[in-house]
């Protein structure tokens, strides 16, 4: 885990191990994908089942558009019962929303906001492909289909 003082306005950076391990660590922890419907739909979610959790599907940018999402700190605060004091893990396909998210939230008061490295599918690979060189569902994390 990086220090706080190297990141502009959010808690740190995590790999997608070290954010398993936290959320395995830590009850009050939870996970927020950043990422659009679409992306939920056809690549898949974290499965926190496990842990008897859930991850918490919040848009950070509205398909198709890709707008930033106005109600995103309302939508994540109604989501996370207001806790801002807990762990908040933010993950998106590659980690760039999910940065930008752990960012915003900070500024709205969050003060243990982490962005997961490479997100949930990582980089692309020699083929162009997703999902086989970093990023959680490489790392072997617990994910399904929704």
């Amino acid at each position: 885990m990086a220090p706080h003082d190297i990141f502009q306005g959010y808690a740190g950076e995590l790999t997608p191990k070290e954010a398993w391990a936290l959320l395995s660590a830590h009850r009050d922890a939870q996970l927020v994908d950043v990422r659009t419907n679409v992306e939920w739909t056809f690549v898949g979610v974290p499965d926190l089942s496990a842990l008897d959790r859930q991850t918490h599907c919040l848009e950070w940018q509205t398909y198709p558009a890709m707008a930033t999402n106005p109600a995103f700190a309302a939508q994540t605060d109604a989501a996370l019962h207001g806790r801002k004091d807990a762990p908040v893990l933010f993950l998106c396909r590659s980690g760039a929303r999910s940065r930008a998210a752990a960012c915003a939230m900070t500024a709205a008061g969050y003060t243990k906001a982490y962005n997961i490295t490479d997100g949930f599918e990582g980089p692309m690979d020699a083929h162009g492909h997703r999902g086989s060189i970093s990023g959680w569902k490489a790392c072997g994390l617990p994910w399904k289909q929704t």
